[in-house]
């Protein structure tokens, strides 16, 4: 049996959609479908009911379920068991960040908390939103910094998993600019001339994020699809060469409004604009995982911040 066969029916419960979790798990869904099959196959019984939709597990299905979560999870305890073994391994903090908030406000935050907190070590993985997320599910960091919001939500069980708010995010379209701030391209467009569209890609985050804007907007933008990434820090830098209108998070092109060189493309309109919370997660300690001293004192500082911070 392959692990990832495991990992494919986990993501298969979480979203139950074949077609989403495909996306998901960066195979094809005819190839997902065949990996979820092979795991069937291994085990002797159906895992899925073809018979109803939205996808539902079968009796056995429910069971395995929980089976499959332990067993990850014993496998990579056996990891993060030969990670923490190596001589940094508990006093640096393994964080997954998705790539936006690596670059925005990771930097930021951990010269703040150093000022508060005092210097400690941290090693930074950069993923997409759903593999970060699958990093610490799988125990492959300590803390998980990411978007969240109630539409979009990040599925973390909250017995398990603790979570602090640390901020808010807005996204929203920008352009470039003149020298007196006006845009090159501005909200809604016409049908006529549709503005060139600075997309994400399908498995991106803030791409489902742009999603929600467009579906809930009053006036449906007129947009052609020109470009797309993955990456906001792809999207600000074509929408800098004049491209076209990208929907960028607002910390992520501070110094390109501050210096005119982009200009929001909404008119100042918050109709086509989302706000998200950014999050961290951790997994609770518990006697079987303690989890690290140094994460469990920074965890304290934070939550006692965010309390006082409510007040």
């Amino acid at each position: 049996m392959d692990t990832k066969w495991l990992e494919d029916f986990v993501s298969l419960v979480e979203t139950r959609s074949f077609s989403r979790s495909a996306e998901l798990r960066h195979v094809t869904q005819p190839a997902f479908s065949r990996r979820i099959q092979s795991l069937e196959a291994w085990l002797g019984t159906d895992l899925i009911d073809r018979t109803s939709y939205p996808t539902r597990l079968t009796p056995a299905g429910e069971v395995f379920y929980e089976q499959a979560l332990e067993m990850l999870g014993q496998v990579n305890n056996a990891r993060a068991l030969l990670r923490g073994s190596r001589p940094t391994g508990q006093t640096t903090i393994d964080f997954a960040v998705p790539h936006t908030l690596s670059l925005t406000f990771m930097p930021k935050w951990v010269k703040t908390l150093e000022g508060d907190f005092g210097h400690f070590s941290t090693r930074l993985m950069a993923l997409n939103v759903h593999d970060a997320v699958m990093t610490i599910v799988e125990g492959g960091c300590d803390l998980l910094l990411c978007y969240h919001h109630p539409r979009q939500p990040v599925q973390l069980d909250a017995s398990r998993y603790d979570m602090l708010l640390l901020g808010s995010e807005t996204l929203r379209a920008y352009s470039r600019c003149d020298r007196t701030a006006t845009p090159e391209f501005l909200l809604p467009g016409s049908s006529r001339e549709p503005l060139p569209f600075l997309a994400y890609g399908s498995n991106a985050y803030l791409g489902r994020m742009v999603e929600l804007i467009l579906a809930d907007a009053k006036r449906r933008p007129h947009l052609e699809k020109r470009y797309e990434t993955d990456m906001a820090e792809g999207l600000k830098m074509m929408a800098l060469e004049g491209h076209g209108v990208a929907f960028l998070p607002e910390s992520a092109v501070t110094r390109e409004v501050k210096q005119k060189q982009l200009a929001r493309a909404d008119g100042g309109s918050s109709e086509w604009e989302v706000r998200m919370d950014i999050r961290l997660y951790r997994e609770r300690p518990s006697p079987q995982r303690p989890g690290k001293s140094i994460v469990s004192r920074l965890w304290e500082h934070l939550a006692k911040t965010e309390k006082a911070a409510r007040k």
